[in-house]
Formats: structure tokens, C-alpha cells, sequence
């Protein structure tokens, strides 16, 4: 399908909510804070995964504002719970968000199931793949969960790398309001999808996750690295640790484990 049938075809199937939340949401966004957009013609408009760097609770609205205003409609993984809370779960129905639970691995399956059905309408999942907002003390990315790889090899859907950085300034991490003044302003940008055709090839297992996760992790930190003008630390910080590890540790660790379920007949962890 060419961009503008899928274009067209995305803002047909936009619900009133949809609409609704854009009129408010762009406006405001657009007072408090200042941005500068590259790369959003990366974004495809018949069907893709959006994965973004996570700094500030502002991050979603930035995030969703450049994918809508691409012509793709975006649709982000929320917690469950949220969907729970009166007109607002409403409303994240309406938006068609996408409810995550943790630590249920069958309602995780039936989150990636209704991710796959977007994708296939021509949305645009958009993911965090650090799973909430990153704790490095410097605020780079830090080490990833699996989802969005698994998301990507198991649909075959183009993953695009979305970094932004500036949003932290406007509500910082653990404040209680943003600061509005001075208004601050923010820098985002598309790059293009990357490539996982060598592991789109191999059987799911451990290692091939780990190897396109290690490469989301890579490529959302040189993107960050590129928007803040300074090099990224050579280890990445994991939070289940609080310490900087070698970059390489997942896929290592998976290859182990690989090895151990071949021995043991456990097979793979999909």
C-alpha cells in the first residue's frame, strides 16, 4: 500500500476520541514546550513499532504527538490498571491503548495479540522497552525488557527508534509540577527501521531476543547520544542492580541459558 492510500486509510479509522484527545492534547502541547522533529517520514504509515527512550512522564504525549502528526496513529502500552480508573480507562479504550500486565505471562501473550492486530490495521505500536522511566543517574537508557523484540520477529513489522531528549527538563523525574517557565523545549527524532532480517530467519529462542533487544538498546542510545552531543557510557545501567553492566551481558547470559535448556530438554523461553 503507498503512504498516502495508508495515510488516508489511518486518519479514516481514527475514532471521535481520537479526534478529541488531538484537539486538546496538540494545543497544549505545542504552548509549554518548544520542539524540533526530524526523521518522522522513517515512520511507516501501513504498519509498524515505535520504540522510544523514557526520561520524563511527559514522554508518551511528545511521543504520541510526533507519530499522530506522521499520519500513522499511534497506540501505546499502558498498565492495566489505568484502564480501571473511571472516564479514564473509558477514554484509553476509546484511544484503543493497550493494556499491560506484569508478571502474567498469559495476559502479556494477549497484550501482544491485540498489538499484532494494530499493526496489521496500519497502527503503530509504540513501546518502552525499558518498561518504565530509566534510572540511570544520567538519565541514558538503560537495559531493556524483550517485548518489543519479541513483538518485532514474531509479526515481521518494521521497529522504528525513537529518541528524544529534552522533555526532563519540562517535568523532571519525581516532580510535583511541571516547570513551565522559562519554556523549555525538546528534540525528537525518527531514524529509520532496523534491520532484523538475519534473526527474522532463525527459530525464536533466548539468544535471537537477546541480540534484537541488545540492538533496540544500541540503537536508542546512539540516538540519544546524538541528540545530547556527548559519547554514552560504555557499560548500561540495570536497575534490577542499580549498576552499569557490560552492553553484551544479555545475550551472553541467553546463550547460557540456551545452552543449559538443549542439555536439559527445557526448550526455549517464548
Amino acid at each position: 500500500m503507498d503512504a498516502t492510500g495508508s495515510s488516508a486509510q489511518e486518519t479514516a479509522r481514527r475514532s471521535p476520541a481520537w479526534h478529541l484527545a488531538a484537539g486538546l492534547v496538540r494545543p497544549g502541547m505545542n504552548a509549554l514546550m518548544g520542539k524540533e522533529w526530524h526523521g518522522l517520514e522513517n515512520i511507516p504509515s501501513d504498519g509498524c513499532i515505535v520504540v522510544a527512550n523514557h526520561v520524563s512522564l511527559i514522554d508518551p504525549l511528545a511521543v504520541l504527538h510526533a507519530v499522530y502528526r506522521s499520519g500513522t496513529t499511534p497506540h501505546i502500552m499502558a498498565k492495566d490498571s489505568l484502564f480501571r480508573v473511571p472516564v479514564l480507562g473509558t477514554l484509553m479504550s476509546e484511544l484503543q491503548l493497550i493494556p499491560v500486565t506484569r508478571n502474567a505471562r498469559d495476559r502479556s501473550r494477549e497484550s501482544l495479540d491485540i498489538a499484532h492486530g494494530i499493526i496489521q490495521e496500519g497502527g503503530a505500536v509504540v513501546i518502552y522497552p525499558e518498561g518504565t522511566l530509566t534510572t540511570d543517574p544520567d538519565q541514558w537508557p538503560m537495559r531493556m525488557k524483550t517485548g518489543a523484540a519479541r513483538l518485532a520477529l514474531t509479526t515481521g513489522a518494521p521497529i522504528v527508534p525513537l529518541t528524544h531528549w529534552g522533555t526532563h527538563r519540562f517535568l523532571p523525574f519525581g516532580a510535583k509540577a511541571p516547570r513551565i517557565l522559562p519554556r523549555r523545549s525538546y528534540t525528537l527524532r525518527a531514524d529509520e527501521p532496523l534491520d532484523m532480517s538475519d534473526l527474522r530467519s532463525r527459530p525464536l529462542s533466548r539468544t535471537v531476543l537477546a541480540q534484537a533487544t541488545q540492538r533496540i538498546e544500541q540503537a536508542l542510545t546512539e540516538g540519544v547520544s546524538r541528540l545530547r552531543g556527548e559519547p554514552a557510557p560504555e557499560l548500561i545501567w540495570d536497575r534490577n542492580i542499580s549498576q552499569r553492566v557490560p552492553r553484551d551481558q544479555l545475550r551472553a547470559r541467553a546463550e547460557q541459558q540456551d545452552r543449559h535448556a538443549d542439555r536439559t530438554g527445557e526448550g526455549s523461553d517464548e
